[in-house]
């Protein structure tokens, strides 16, 4: 029985994750570290101390916000644990973290651990690569609590896209048009946010020319979609060396990036 810990867990994606794991017979929620009161009652360890939710597990699943996720890897630098991060929007120091603690425990890091999401990545790079006179155009939709934009999984998506044409994203991403701002230049990446309601996420990437138009298109439903595949990454990075992994090197898509 393999015992995994849940790092943020009062939040819509820990209290998920603690849901979607009884559904798991292989596994068991050991321990939830949260500084909030949860609005459940789970039958195990729950602490605000990270060395308790460090001792009672095998793995720990991250889905909190920038600064919690840095304090879990600055800890985890000298505790080494398996980690499975979905936390996004973690910045210059989070991605550093990442890639330090890469090299003193195996860790996943995934701005989305839906494998539809990993399929739509792969055809991005793909189609971006072989329209390249297409101009790209990112839309992400989320629900109005949702606090980071562009999205993580967006952001992702556009570097993606950009890295297939050669391109420096940070120079040719917008994330707005208003006013007399001129014609559309040709390398230019657009990534929008939208935000109402309970939408659990959507993203498209529209590659559009003179006379036609290809959209890419992946809609959640649920957000079991992505604790399930958190439970999973979580199961796969116990058993892999030392490194930094993303949720295609989990999927088999393509090597992991030491």
């Amino acid at each position: 029985m393999t015992k995994l810990g849940i790092h943020g867990g009062s939040g819509k994606m820990g209290t998920m994750i603690y849901e979607c794991a009884q559904n798991f017979t292989n596994i068991e929620i050991s321990a939830i570290y949260s500084i909030e009161p949860l609005k459940y009652s789970p039958n195990c360890i729950v602490t605000n101390d990270l060395q308790k939710l460090f001792e009672n597990c095998d793995a720990v699943i991250d889905f909190t916000i920038k600064d919690g996720a840095i304090a879990l890897l600055n800890y985890a630098k000298s505790h080494p644990k398996p980690i499975c991060m979905g936390t996004t929007a973690l910045g210059s120091e989070g991605e550093a973290l990442l890639k330090e603690c890469g090299k003193k425990m195996p860790v996943i890091y995934a701005t989305n651990m839906s494998l539809g999401v990993a399929v739509l990545n792969s055809l991005t790079a793909q189609a971006s690569k072989i329209l390249r006179d297409f101009d790209c155009e990112i839309v992400e939709m989320h629900h109005r609590h949702k606090k980071d934009a562009p999205s993580g999984t967006a952001m992702t998506l556009a570097k993606t896209a950009a890295n297939a044409r050669g391109l420096d994203l940070e120079k040719v991403r917008i994330s707005g048009r208003d006013g007399m701002i001129g014609e559309r230049k040709k390398d230019e990446i657009a990534v929008m946010s939208l935000r109402g309601g309970d939408i659990v996420g959507r993203h498209s990437v529209g590659f559009y020319n003179d006379g036609e138009f290809i959209e890419l298109n992946h809609t959640a439903t649920s957000r079991a979609t992505f604790a399930n595949g958190a439970i999973k990454a979580a199961l796969w990075v116990i058993n892999q060396e030392n490194g930094l992994y993303d949720i295609n090197d989990c999927l088999g898509i393509k090597k992991c990036v030491r």
